[in-house]
């Protein structure tokens, strides 16, 4: 079976010269230099003593030479650790003690951590630096552990997370039809695992020129002057960055949004339609099993925009084909090549996964059904469900409509005080019409709410927890 460093080495072949990636900076790297880099760091970081097995810590900024480091690294038979960038420090912190890693791959700022972080004290230190190229590989096995990541932690302790090479290449089967192209594509990505898809597939990455921790920083200007700039044609971003593309006045050459990380609601579906005319394709996944569902939304009819405002929930399309899904007591979950079947710790798998026979399910903790055409829909996470005049409610069931009310701009279901309230972010003067609105769908208490807290990773789910804190709940 090959993998995706067998995959890039063709598209090496294929398209030496075409540009790999384009760093935040401008600067552009071709695919040719991006292998002869990885050979020279794998050349150095081998007499470093790197080798078959071995876990490295790696810590760089996200640009050319952290996709040139995975392939080192890789090439050489290492597991990589990558900590959960959200959690900062204390993502690092808990990546080494998490992985007992032998090694600590960084550059700039990052590597000084080695010297103030307890838990990379004794680690080896590797810089990637100036190095010569002394291609020379090791044997790396389909079962061989690639990767190590982590779950974000939102709705609890982060979750170590081994990718074989087998299930990185089943990933990329699963992914790649998604983003096949006649065109010769400039994508600006914002989710590394699409520039791995597109390294192996010989297809331009424009990287942000923005740091992802800072998306509220980020105008609508900048982000389409980059695209303009760069000639983008296509977009992998997360909903918050599909919030900033619906107020771009000139986005050139670009035709395609890819989005997901986080809900996509039907509001933000119709700006990006109306303002921008662009084809946008949402996918539904989790950090376990990505992708799972996906879905053109101008396959969505003026029925299913009744049905979503009504309460159904929100549509996110049909399943992948390579993936099985079944609904358990409320719950999507899912199986297949592409979806982890077990945890770093034993105990985690014990919690979120289940074994039926030989098959492996993943429990994605999201609630959901299928309609009568086998499309998926979601109306939020277990346990965020609260309780009505009408039964138990979810939250898409009623945020879904609250975002369409005047001034409304964010919004979301909670219990509070023991009763259900709807905390909004939006123009306060619109309160007392709000309550009138959401008396209509059986909540009494609405709540404004200045700045609805956000996930750290991609600033595009609720953070039900903090909200939950500002609360007092």
């Amino acid at each position: 079976m090959a993998n995706l460093l067998d995959h890039f080495a063709i598209a090496v072949d294929r398209h030496p010269d075409r540009t790999a990636i384009v760093e935040g900076d401008g600067r552009e790297i071709t695919f040719s230099a991006v292998q002869i880099r990885a050979q020279q760091l794998a050349s150095k970081w081998k007499r470093r003593g790197v080798g078959q097995g071995d876990h490295v810590l790696l810590a760089m900024p996200v640009n050319a030479d952290l996709y040139a480091s995975l392939a080192a690294l890789w090439s050489l038979g290492a597991t990589v650790v990558l900590p959960e960038p959200a959690m900062g420090l204390a993502g690092l912190r808990h990546a080494a003690r998490t992985t007992q890693p032998k090694a600590f791959c960084a550059s700039g700022h990052f590597a000084l951590l080695k010297f103030v972080v307890p838990e990379l004290f004794k680690l080896r230190l590797l810089l990637p630096g100036s190095a010569r190229s002394d291609p020379g590989v090791a044997t790396v096995h389909d079962s061989d552990t690639a990767l190590i990541s982590f779950t974000s932690g939102t709705t609890g302790k982060a979750k170590a997370i081994p990718r074989s090479h087998a299930f990185l290449m089943a990933q990329h089967d699963a992914i790649a039809p998604l983003l096949n192209s006649d065109a010769v594509e400039r994508d600006l990505v914002a989710f590394p695992v699409f520039t791995l898809i597109n390294l192996a597939a010989g297809r331009t990455t424009i990287l942000p020129n923005w740091k992802m921790s800072n998306l509220d920083r980020l105008s609508p200007e900048q982000l389409a002057g980059w695209i303009s700039k760069q000639q983008v044609t296509r977009l992998l971003i997360p909903p918050s960055l599909c919030e900033k593309l619906a107020q771009c006045k000139d986005t050139g050459q670009l035709h395609t949004v890819f989005t997901g990380g986080g809900p996509v609601f039907p509001d933000l579906v119709e700006r990006l339609l109306s303002n921008s005319g662009l084809d946008v394709v949402c996918v539904y996944g989790s950090t376990e099993a990505e992708p799972i569902a996906h879905l053109d939304v101008r396959d969505i009819s003026e029925v299913d925009q009744r049905e979503m405002a009504a309460g159904k929930g929100l549509l996110v399309g049909f399943p992948v084909s390579q993936i099985k899904l079944r609904i358990r007591n409320d719950e999507v979950q899912v199986t297949g090549d592409h979806v982890n079947d077990g945890y770093l710790d034993p105990t985690h798998s014990k919690a979120n996964k289940i074994k039926d026979g030989t098959t492996i399910w993943h429990r994605t903790g999201d609630v959901g059904h299928l309609d009568e055409r086998g499309r998926l829909w979601l109306l939020g996470r277990l346990g965020s469900d609260v309780r009505t005049p009408t039964g138990r409610t979810f939250p898409f069931a009623i945020e879904i409509a609250a975002r369409q009310w005047p001034g409304v701009t964010n919004s979301a279901l909670m219990n509070f005080e023991e009763s259900p309230a709807l905390c909004i972010e939006g123009d306060a003067g619109q309160l007392s019409n709000w309550s009138s609105l959401a008396q209509e769908l059986g909540i009494a208490k609405v709540i404004h709410v200045r700045k609805i807290p956000m996930d750290k990773r991609h600033n595009s789910k609720v953070d039900r927890v903090k909200l939950a804190h500002l609360l007092g709940c």
